[in-house]
């Protein structure tokens, strides 16, 4: 995995830098987030190695879905990855992007993961306190794992805080025998 991204990320500089000059950052990430899509459908991505399909096809399949979200430059850069066999990259290009779009905007991702979904409430509570924790803009992401038992683990970049009731158990089971 870090070698992909350390393959993608020349790339991901590349599309963010222009994104930026041309003041797109939002429409260029929604058109890489539709392009990854595009590129990890397994029947596209089957195409990817495949030597009967030509870097214009391949960049023409993708453009054609995710293009009317980039500009001319996005649909370029869509095909230089084409051209340069690095599509297949794309998902983490996007990711990447989206990283360095966080980090102009003084924002970060926080994906909760809950026992049982959160109301509106909880969401703002949560996305409150990790304002003031962080010190930065928060865009919270929710799913429900119902083997949490209870409670929330919440992952934010490298942070990750474990209030789940499996999680103070499987502490505890760990404690116990150690």
């Amino acid at each position: 995995m870090a070698e992909r991204i350390t393959t993608a990320r020349p790339y991901a500089k590349a599309i963010f830098a222009l994104a930026r000059k041309n003041n797109r950052l939002a429409e260029t990430a929604a058109g890489l987030t539709l392009g990854a899509e595009v590129v990890a459908n397994p029947s596209v991505h089957a195409l990817l190695g495949s030597p009967h399909v030509t870097a214009a096809q391949l960049s023409e399949l993708v453009n054609g879905i995710a293009g009317s979200k980039l500009d001319e430059n996005g649909r370029d850069f869509i095909t230089l990855l084409a051209q340069n066999r690095r599509l297949g990259f794309l998902p983490e290009i996007a990711a990447l992007f989206e990283q360095m779009k966080a980090e102009v905007e003084n924002a970060v991702e926080v994906e909760v993961t809950s026992a049982t979904a959160l109301s509106a409430d909880q969401e703002s509570r949560y996305a409150a306190a990790l304002q003031k924790k962080l010190g930065r803009s928060v865009r919270l992401r929710t799913k429900v794992d119902q083997t949490l038992l209870g409670g929330a683990v919440l992952r934010a970049g490298d942070l990750v805080i474990d209030g789940s009731i499996k999680g103070r158990l499987d502490r505890l089971a760990t404690e116990l025998t150690a």
